[in-house]
């Protein structure tokens, strides 16, 4: 079955705490939180005193994807506020393997993330080194957008690289997962499905998450 990672981006943030018990009490297994800063993309959403608080409450494991510059700089403190999993954006890092040693040295699972223009290929030497690529399935900033459909070529190359490595590298999609699309993500070789809208704005969030694992 598929890692189900519903994303707080969704969420009623006036209500953090009680979302946070409706993941906990739901078949999801991540909770995939998205760090903007702003410059990388072009909106802000959160960053560290949420996640250290949604980390008191959130039992499920807190996967942090960072559009941002410089993450190098944030590890640390990241690492600290709670995240299990850290993926930076492979448009952001100068110095990637370094970025994913001093993931890694800090105890966290090691992620890269891609945008839509980016080629699989720019991948071939680190995936080596990683737990997870994140692979951006609309262009990332905003919620509740489209799922592009190239995406699908790009899980089948990332999913044959992997093999041909035989390497256990997770392939998570990121930006317009619906219960619509989501067979086809999987079947195309993705094992990780970051759904927002779809979970926290639908009239039953842990029904959804649930259909969404059952896939």
């Amino acid at each position: 079955m598929p890692i189900i990672a519903p994303s707080l981006l969704a969420a009623d943030f006036l209500h953090l705490a009680d979302e946070c018990t409706l993941i906990n009490n739901s078949e999801a297994d991540w909770l995939h939180l998205d760090v903007m800063d702003g410059r990388f993309v072009p909106n802000i959403s959160f960053g560290l005193p949420v996640i250290e608080q949604v980390r008191m409450v959130c039992t499920k494991t807190l996967d942090v994807h960072l559009m941002i510059e410089e993450p190098e700089k944030y590890t640390e403190a990241f690492a600290k506020a709670g995240a299990n999993i850290l993926t930076v954006h492979i448009e952001a890092c100068r110095n990637l393997h370094r970025n994913i040693q001093q993931i890694k040295a800090l105890g966290m699972k090691a992620g890269v993330a891609v945008n839509p223009h980016t080629p699989i290929h720019l991948l071939t030497d680190i995936i080596g080194d990683i737990d997870l690529v994140n692979l951006m399935s609309v262009n990332p900033g905003f919620g509740g957008q489209q799922f592009i459909p190239y995406t699908l070529e790009k899980i089948k190359q990332l999913k044959q690289l992997i093999s041909e490595r035989q390497l256990q590298v997770e392939i998570e999609i990121d930006g317009g997962v619906t219960e619509h699309n989501a067979a086809t993500i999987l079947a195309a070789g993705a094992t990780v499905l970051v759904a927002g809208s779809s979970v926290f704005k639908s009239n039953d969030p842990i029904d959804s998450i649930a259909r969404l694992k059952r896939m």
